[in-house]
């Protein structure tokens, strides 16, 4: 999972590893992983997900796939660009 911006500064990394199968199952294991902060977890629920490159727009996090090896990047709102 790659991080950005306020995602990053929460979770106080840029990049972990994921062991999942699906949206929801990574993002539920980096809740928890990061139980201690809880601005992670409020973070989280502002945020848009691209997976390999792909939005994740609306769909459900517990039927978008994840292959192994994959990117989760992990995109909080921000301003410009």
């Amino acid at each position: 999972m790659r991080y950005w911006a306020a995602a990053k500064a929460a979770a106080g990394t840029a990049e972990e590893p994921y062991a999942a199968a699906t949206l929801a199952e990574a993002l539920d294991a980096a809740r928890a992983a990061h139980a201690a902060n809880p601005e992670f977890a409020r973070v989280l629920l502002r945020c848009s997900f691209l997976v390999d490159g792909d939005p994740v727009g609306t769909r459900d996090h517990g039927v978008v796939p994840l292959a192994e090896g994959g990117t989760v990047e992990v995109l909080p709102p921000f301003a410009g660009g």
